[in-house]
């Protein structure tokens, strides 16, 4: 009898590239599931609080320190506000470098300083993960499946935030979360929100600029006034009234000088880098601030909610370029915007270049070679860069938006909320 005839070997590249499409195929259906991608979020938040925790010592400036060094300051500044201390000087013997959050914050980190090193920097990490898986959770507008996709597109820059321990996730939450509590018609919750994220970090404040969009106005003002007040008032627990003032004060100074000092990864960092020009710090503010709001002149647009989270996207990448403090974990917030503008459209090839070049400068260069980040990335700025242009095609199109809502939700294929 002939011998059987053995199955057809394909070549190696396409039995390759069929390996790869079988794969693909198991896997979308676990990674569009949002809420897979939120439970690998929560576990990378305890990986990376782990791994900085067993990393051990690190050399920082003249002296040695953890790698959690992030974490040791905020969790410090209770002990420090206890025990009426300044926090806005130098503790070399505890941590490198300043505190620069508020008060209020220091009085908050009071749960985590009673915790063992591993154990509250993993309940930190968690905090900051839940928060914005969260808001990712409630977002309106996109499907399950771009918020599971904006999830896992957000993976790297989440875990250079999380890695540094820092509350840029927590932050870019709260943003979003105001966003939603907006949308569902909850003004004095969302003010909340942004008051939490205003003492956490002063700029998160800009995200309160979502409510002209939305009815109630007053009422949002007056709530956000009165969390700002409470909040504010948090540490007289720990401190008398003029205690308290002065170490608003003293925060205040330091922000002063911290401003003079630095143009970081933004767009003064660019007008530095690139052109050596160095114009005052608040005239950029104003001039970015004023295209910020041209927008909001499109009146018409306001009842649509695309424009709405496009707006707040647009929100979310400002408050990081034009921060003249914004390092690489900063960007955690301003890919949020960058993400949400890509999944919220119609998009083409002009918006793809766009996107791939904010994946590879933005969220990739921290895994480049330390030669390229030093002597490239850090003294152009360039991972600003692709968020400034995404930023600049989010004005346009919202400022010159009059399209039909129902026509552009059907190119996404997502029904209007």
């Amino acid at each position: 009898m002939p011998p059987p005839c053995a199955a057809p070997q394909l070549p190696p590249l396409p039995r390759a590239l069929a390996l790869a499409r079988r794969a693909r195929e198991r896997l979308e259906p676990f990674l569009a599931d949002p809420r897979n991608v939120a439970w690998t979020l929560l576990s990378l938040a305890v990986v990376a609080a782990l791994q900085e925790y067993l990393l051990g010592p690190k050399p920082m400036g003249d002296g040695v320190y953890t790698h959690f060094n992030n974490y040791r300051i905020y969790e410090r500044s209770f002990r420090h506000l206890a025990a009426g201390l300044d926090l806005y000087v130098r503790y070399p013997a505890e941590h490198w470098d300043l505190f620069k959050y508020s008060p209020t914050f220091a009085a908050l980190m009071a749960p985590f300083s009673a915790l063992p090193d591993v154990a509250g920097l993993v309940l930190w990490n968690l905090l900051n993960a839940a928060v914005f898986v969260l808001a990712l959770a409630t977002l309106p507008i996109l499907s399950p499946r771009d918020k599971a996709l904006l999830g896992l597109l957000l993976v790297p820059d989440f875990l250079t935030a999380v890695q540094n321990t820092q509350a840029n996730v927590l932050v870019a939450g709260l943003v979003l979360l105001a966003f939603c509590l907006l949308e569902k018609g909850r003004p004095e919750w969302a003010a909340l929100a942004i008051a939490c994220g205003f003492y956490v970090k002063l700029y998160p404040a800009i995200g309160a600029l979502a409510f002209v969009l939305y009815p109630r106005r007053l009422r949002f003002l007056g709530w956000l006034g009165a969390w700002l007040l409470a909040l504010g008032a948090v540490p007289l627990a720990f401190v008398p009234p003029d205690r308290l003032r002065a170490l608003y004060e003293s925060w205040f100074r330091v922000l002063l000088a911290d401003r003079e000092a630095f143009a970081g990864l933004s767009v003064m960092g660019i007008l530095h880098g690139w052109f050596g020009l160095d114009p005052p710090k608040t005239l950029v503010v104003l001039a970015g601030g004023a295209v910020l709001l041209l927008p909001a002149l499109n009146v018409a647009a306001w009842g649509r909610p695309a424009f709405r989270l496009l707006f707040v996207a647009s929100l979310l990448v400002w408050m990081v370029i034009f921060n003249h403090a914004a390092e690489s974990a900063t960007f955690f917030i301003a890919m949020c915007g960058v993400g949400l503008w890509w999944f919220v459209r119609p998009r083409g090839r002009k918006e793809g270049a766009l996107l791939a070049s904010a994946v590879l400068l933005t969220s990739m260069s921290p895994r480049l070679p330390a030669l390229v980040v030093e002597h490239v990335i850090q003294p152009y700025a360039l991972k600003a860069l692709p968020c400034l242009a995404v930023w600049i095609a989010i004005v346009v199109e919202l400022a010159s938006s009059r399209g039909d809502e129902r026509a552009v939700l059907a190119k996404r294929a997502v029904r209007p909320a």
